[in-house]
């Protein structure tokens, strides 16, 4: 499907805009600068695309035990109850940022918008990041924090038979991972929740070559990425690459959603065909003519606003299934 002589004819009239406002921006390649500046450059300007912070009624932040005895940051987001005796499932999210940038204030906006349409808790996991941390810590983290919150769920007050995992982009590739975890120690989830995932080892797919420069995420920035994270000798795992784990059979149901003009397109199409043919319940959306990281320019990108509401509403499914 990303085979085309003019790929940019693709996009919508809104993203193109978006993207011409960046470039006239003079916004610097990722590439080109530290993982400190990267770090703040995206801290400082990722809410200038996304939509207003909703309000929700609980706002707390955790502090969850990792396996090496470090406590990461977490928060929590959830809506009022209908009744103090009615327990909120809750959505395990973990934000994108090639593992080497983005937190939980850069998705913000989106867990505050999930936990808003799908009536439920997020809990938004600040993993480590590289190159301060590489491979495989972000993984560790995310599994850890995922079997803390299962464990602690009544103690914050939410229903401890109804979990999710999900997240963008690298965080996508955790929650796929937490998800085969999941299985192999019996611990039940609701749903995988994934936006745009990186599922392969390697940058070899059609979509690859199609998109790989002026589409937000070009290959030198995926590369720059990627080079922060991990050796070139790991790329082979499947906590790194989940389409190479060796089963996927008996896997969380997934709702994937993808944008059409992205790198990783055609990887998260390939990752949902191997789901099915596992047998793994599947949602396959893919928002056509917009870039990797829409989900987060919802003031000038309707199909945010789309892709927010179609996982709230899968996500609140998920969970009246499990009651």
């Amino acid at each position: 499907m990303s085979t085309h002589p003019n790929p940019h004819s693709r996009l919508t009239d809104a993203m193109r805009l978006v993207l011409r406002n960046i470039h006239r921006a003079g916004r610097p390649p990722m590439y080109l600068l530290t993982a400190q500046q990267a770090r703040l450059f995206y801290e400082v300007s990722a809410s200038i695309l996304d939509l207003p912070e909703p309000q929700i009624a609980r706002v707390e932040e955790l502090h969850i035990p990792m396996r090496d005895g470090h406590l990461i940051k977490a928060r929590l987001f959830a809506p009022k109850a209908k009744s103090d005796s009615i327990l909120l499932p809750t959505l395990v999210f973990y934000h994108g940022g090639g593992f080497t940038i983005g937190s939980i204030q850069t998705h913000n906006v989106l867990c505050r918008e999930l936990s808003r349409i799908a009536h439920c808790a997020v809990i938004s996991v600040d993993y480590r990041l590289a190159p301060e941390h590489r491979f495989p810590t972000a993984t560790n983290d995310a599994w850890d924090a995922l079997q803390w919150i299962s464990q602690s769920a009544k103690a914050l007050g939410l229903r401890s038979n109804a979990l999710a995992v999900g997240g963008d982009s690298a965080g996508g590739t955790l929650a796929a991972v937490c998800a085969i975890h999941a299985r192999d120690t019996g611990l039940p989830l609701s749903l995988q929740l994934l936006f745009y995932p990186g599922t392969a080892a390697r940058q070899e797919t059609e979509s690859h070559h199609t998109y790989d420069n002026g589409f937000m995420l070009d290959k030198a920035t995926v590369d720059w990425f990627f080079d922060h994270y991990i050796d070139s000798t790991d790329r082979d795992d499947w906590r790194f690459a989940p389409m190479l784990a060796e089963r996927h059979d008996g896997l969380a149901p997934a709702w994937i959603g993808l944008a059409e003009c992205d790198p990783l397109v055609d990887e998260g199409i390939a990752y949902a065909d191997l789901l099915r043919m596992a047998g793994v319940p599947v949602n396959l959306e893919i928002y056509h003519g917009v870039v990797h990281g829409f989900i987060n320019m919802g003031r000038a990108i309707p199909e945010a606003k789309q892709a927010h509401h179609d996982a709230g509403l899968a996500l609140k499914k998920a969970f009246s299934d499990s009651i």
